[in-house]
């Protein structure tokens, strides 16, 4: 059994075609295709079947994927000890992670690293919660969040590490009539103007909470992804919107006011392939993120 046909099952398992493998791994279609018909004639066993204008995996091949991650996860072992025999951990590791998020854990973790043997490669995401899962196919370590679980939907099967839960407070101009409060509840916020996000990014969760607690549809004029043009919405107008405390600028432009009566804690986490999560590079960059992020939710507690 070759453990490269094993690879190849399980890249198509987590892609879903022959032309995404493909594009992923640098090969042509063509060449997918025929290494997994060798695979198939190797195995004496059908391991895909035509579906529709494509392929999809048989319970043969979907057996196949699914224990090709257990022998993933067994060489990263092996490698993450022969790294530690040879030294401090050392290597590339790639970063995917949400804007709001990256803002106040990357600059920490990038000068935690340095000098060391271990190279960030960086990239920023916003994407629905569901979407950020499928990125540890092509990232080491996707930073991503949830209002609902600390496991964000589209995970199952990935490595889960907890790094921080963010309140997210309603933001709002200074001049507004809900400022002059400590807190604002789900019932005062129902009749404003609001900036919101697409439908299924996790912010919009806590719209939908307040519509529920209130029985009263919101007013959401926008949804808008990009929170520094929320802000800039926000801040030269009557409405409001949600907006992660640990990144958002307070002050003559923007007042946060925590909301009551709504669950408004969104968890930051880190998602990898299990056999990823093994080598001593990305743990080391797990690390970082943790003291990150604990860092920033102590000057928070502080504030």
């Amino acid at each position: 059994m070759d453990v490269r046909h094993l690879d190849l099952l399980r890249e198509l398992a987590d892609r879903g075609s022959v032309a995404a493998v493909a594009a992923a791994t640098h090969r042509t279609p063509s060449a997918v295709s025929q290494q997994l018909r060798t695979a198939q004639r190797e195995l004496g066993t059908e391991l895909v079947r035509p579906h529709g204008r494509g392929i999809r995996l048989t319970d043969a091949g979907r057996l196949l994927a699914a224990e090709a991650v257990q022998v993933q996860v067994a060489l990263a072992d092996v490698q993450a000890r022969w790294d530690a025999f040879r030294g401090a951990p050392a290597g590339t590791v790639s970063v995917a992670a949400l804007p709001s998020a990256a803002t106040f854990l990357l600059p920490a973790v990038e000068a935690a690293l340095a000098g060391g043997g271990v190279d960030l490669r960086l990239a920023d995401v916003d994407l629905a919660e569901d979407a950020f899962g499928a990125l540890t196919a092509d990232h080491d370590v996707v930073v991503a969040h949830s209002l609902t679980s600390v496991r964000p939907a589209g995970t199952d099967g990935l490595v889960v590490v907890p790094l921080a839960d963010e309140p997210l407070d309603v933001a709002m101009s200074p001049a507004h009539p809900l400022a002059r409060h400590r807190t604002v509840s789900a019932r005062q916020v129902a009749g404003c103007a609001w900036v919101g996000v697409p439908r299924g990014y996790p912010f919009d969760t806590v719209l939908i909470g307040i519509e529920q607690v209130t029985g009263e549809q919101l007013d959401v004029r926008q949804r808008i992804v990009d929170n520094r043009l929320v802000e800039a919405l926000v801040a030269t107008s009557d409405r409001v919107a949600i907006l992660p405390r640990f990144t958002t600028p307070v002050g003559d432009r923007l007042t946060l006011r925590p909301l009551t009566g709504v669950p408004a804690v969104r968890h930051v986490v880190a998602v990898l392939r299990p056999d990823v999560a093994r080598r001593r590079a990305v743990g080391h960059v797990l690390d970082a993120l943790r003291d990150a992020a604990a860092d920033a939710e102590r000057r928070h507690r502080a504030g």
